[in-house]
């Protein structure tokens, strides 16, 4: 599971930048921009403000999740959609960045996103 918690390499990450004001969208459309950004190698992940698309709520999104990374346009592309962000764990306070049940929790969600459809 350690592997959601880092940027891939085709991500266009390059060590120690700084992300935070980017927009962030999901596969189907806008869901916030970043609002504050761990760069600890291991645990790298992104917190999302949503602003009205969810009530103001805040999101925690995983390095190992950014698909895209636009320097250029200071946007952030995420795997899935907007309601599979919706419904991963909820994101409440950044003491939950340190919870590990929490950030077990978030993690095994967006691996689960990766694994394609069981089939028929």
């Amino acid at each position: 599971m350690s592997g959601v918690w880092m940027y891939a390499q085709d991500s266009g990450y390059t060590p120690r930048q700084s992300l935070v004001g980017f927009a962030v969208a999901a596969a189907d459309g806008a869901i916030g921009h970043v609002d504050r950004q761990q760069d600890q190698p291991g645990m790298q992940h992104l917190v999302v403000d949503t602003g009205v698309w969810v009530f103001g709520k805040s999101v925690l999104i995983p390095a190992g999740a950014v698909t895209v990374i636009d320097s250029e346009e200071r946007t952030v592309t995420v795997s899935g959609t907007q309601e599979e962000i919706k419904a991963a764990p909820q994101f409440t306070t950044d003491s939950e960045t340190a919870d590990h049940d929490y950030l077990s929790a978030v993690g095994n969600y967006y691996v689960s996103l990766r694994r394609p459809p069981a089939a028929p």
